[in-house]
């Protein structure tokens, strides 16, 4: 009898064992409580690190607990096997992508068993058999018939020179394609989009869900709820048949101190109502703003700066002409695609006033104002001034007051906005889940009949 532990020998001999007896075979039909036991199937890079043991060897203690107490435990296996790593791998060596994958399956299947974990190997699946994407494709078209998928336009990372779009993490942090160092570009491409939004308050109830709080607050701001005024400026530019500009905002008691307003380069009415002497410097500028992502263009370490387009809008509260300028922090996908500035009361509109030499109007008092020029954005509350018959109220109830007179008027309207957007899915690449969906000339795009 050997007094050392061998544990290749020792292992080897009980899995052989285990599988012989099908010990973690499950059946359908057995009497006990049924308990499933899912973990997140690894990817198919070609080998297993000490990050899916991590992940892997915890879980299949749970399911052994779980057996142990009498449940009939489905714990199954499988591997997610689509994805821009294996179409990279795969054009690097000039094999298909299920060669590819099917050999790293192969090799981490191989791997996996000896973890010895009580899988029930005979429900292995693999992500990009069509036996299973099939159900992929399912959920697509169930989601499309009731309207929660869709098509529209949307900007993405595109490489030039590989003529691909590109994922947030191929693009480098100097902006070029991480395959062949090309400057990488915002491109407008139409897009498959999951309607997210549409469960934005479901989202925000977090009760009766056993989370820790940081990871609650993380979803609140991730949906990011406002509540707040939308307000139309006027509009009225020939040939131009929008007659409207909106705008979000939650200080509707700061309209009065609007100077400028901003809009996202990629906002559709740029083109519209840019004037022809403006023209060449806003197409310049919108060339210059495809070239960063929306993180670079929000960030607060990047100065902020635009261009004029030379049109105005009207302030329909007091008649006040406002110009319209372009500039990047403001993205189309958020709200309207339009903000108005209100520099006196804004540290991001103050700082973009004071570069350009804009106006900077008070609106609510600081204290003991006296009417001197800011030094800085005043952003706490107080009483509200040059602002027509609101002088001398609060500008917390001037919030409520000038909302109301907006949507008297038919100027504006009370509303929800939320930081959350719709879930882009589609990407222009091979190796991934097909669309279920028909391009047909004659009809348009239909669904493939199930």
């Amino acid at each position: 009898m050997e007094n050392t532990y061998n544990p290749v020998e020792i292992e080897k001999k009980w899995q052989k064992r285990w599988a012989e007896d099908n010990l973690y075979k499950v059946s359908e039909h057995s009497d006990r409580p049924k308990w499933y036991a899912l973990t997140m199937f690894p990817y198919t890079s070609g080998d297993l690190h000490i990050g899916h043991w991590y992940a892997m060897a915890p879980s299949d203690v749970h399911a052994r607990f779980k057996r142990m107490q009498g449940f009939n435990v489905l714990h199954p296996v499988g591997f997610d096997a689509f994805g821009l790593p294996a179409e990279n791998a795969a054009i690097k060596r000039g094999i298909h992508p299920y060669q590819w994958t099917m050999k790293n399956v192969e090799n981490m299947r191989k791997q996996l068993k000896t973890i010895g974990a009580i899988y029930d190997w005979d429900r292995e699946v693999i992500t990009c058999q069509p036996d299973y994407y099939k159900w992929t494709q399912w959920f697509f078209l169930k989601l499309y018939e009731h309207g929660l998928a869709y098509r529209n336009r949307a900007p993405v990372n595109w490489c030039p020179k590989c003529q691909t779009v590109l994922a947030n993490e191929q693009v480098l942090a100097n902006g070029t394609c991480e395959r062949c160092d090309e400057p990488v570009i915002r491109k407008d491409l139409e897009q498959w989009f999951f309607r997210i939004t549409k469960y934005a308050d479901e989202l925000m109830q977090h009760e009766g869900l056993d989370w820790p709080e940081r990871i609650k607050t993380m979803q609140h701001n991730w949906v990011g709820k406002s509540i707040g005024t939308e307000i139309s400026f006027g509009l009225d530019i020939a040939g131009v048949p929008e007659k409207g500009i909106k705008v979000f905002t939650t200080r509707a008691d700061t309209v009065y101190g609007v100077t400028f307003m901003v809009l996202a380069p990629e906002n559709p009415l740029v083109a519209k109502i840019t004037t022809p002497d403006r023209k060449a410097a806003v197409e310049e500028y919108i060339a210059k703003t495809r070239r960063f992502t929306e993180i670079e263009r929000l960030s607060t370490e990047k100065e902020k700066d635009g261009v004029f387009t030379g049109a105005y809008v009207t302030n329909r509260l007091n008649g006040d002409k406002v110009p319209v300028w372009i500039a990047d922090y403001v993205l189309a996908g958020y709200g309207t695609g339009a903000v108005m500035a209100v520099p006196a009361h804004d540290e991001r509109d103050f700082a973009f006033a004071k570069k350009y030499n804009l106006p900077i109007k008070v609106v609510i008092s600081p204290p003991e104002w006296k009417g001197q020029e800011l030094e800085e954005a005043f952003i706490e509350d107080g009483t509200m001034v040059n602002s027509g018959h609101f002088d001398g109220t609060h500008n917390r109830e001037g919030i409520i007051k000038v909302s109301e007179l907006l949507e008297e008027k038919g100027w504006g309207k009370r509303t929800v906005s939320y930081k959350l957007r719709d879930w882009l899915i589609s990407r222009q690449r091979y190796w991934g889940a097909p669309i279920p969906m028909i391009y047909c000339d004659k009809c348009g795009i239909v669904p493939v009949p199930e």
